[in-house]
């Protein structure tokens, strides 16, 4: 086996934030926008922001995790309004990454399916509508533990996060998947135009 660039090359090092963050993009991910909505119904407005920090946690109960800065506007509004969603990535949505980052703004990509009262981004492979039922403060972050209420599935290579870079996968060709719970309508229901908000 090629031990190439493996890690027992390398010396011990302190685990400072910069050298911290650069040895955790070794690990590929997959990059997601977490979205919630505040304001009163008929009156809706949609905040989101990418993160990579999102993963399962349980199948039953159908439980998933966010890790989401302490400091950030985004912790504010989940831990007010107790919802979120999660939009999973086609390959296709790289400017919507980087627009929901804080980075290169591109609003005129930004269109919205509003599911369970949650915003969720069209054309995304996965939309997940969660109720926060933990939340625990960890050093600078919160995770917050969502039951997933709503669930749609579609399919399509995905878009992945790997060394502070977007990239995409070079999948073989294979059948699709079976459409979940709504899958393959993402952009065929109503978009309702709302006020996007950044972090």
């Amino acid at each position: 086996m090629d031990s190439n660039g493996a890690a027992d090359t390398d010396p011990r090092d302190d685990a400072s934030p910069a050298r911290l963050r650069q040895a955790l993009g070794q690990f590929a991910s997959g990059v997601t926008v977490v979205t919630t909505a505040t304001g009163e119904p008929g009156d809706l407005h949609a905040h989101g922001m990418t993160a990579n920090a999102f993963t399962s946690v349980s199948l039953e109960p159908p439980l998933v995790l966010i890790s989401v800065a302490a400091a950030t506007a985004t912790h504010r509004r989940i831990a007010g309004t107790g919802r979120y969603g999660i939009s999973i990535l086609s390959e296709a949505q790289e400017p919507l990454s980087k627009h929901f980052a804080g980075g290169t703004q591109r609003p005129e990509l930004v269109r919205f399916v509003w599911r369970d009262g949650l915003p969720l981004l069209a054309g995304a492979l996965v939309h997940l509508s969660c109720r926060v039922r933990q939340s625990h403060r960890a050093g600078d972050h919160t995770l917050f533990i969502g039951e997933v209420e709503g669930l749609w599935c579609g399919s399509g290579p995905p878009l992945v996060h790997f060394r502070k870079q977007l990239h995409t996968l070079d999948i073989p060709h294979r059948d699709e998947i079976p459409a979940l719970h709504g899958a393959g309508d993402l952009l065929a229901e109503e978009q309702t135009e709302r006020p996007v908000h950044v972090r």
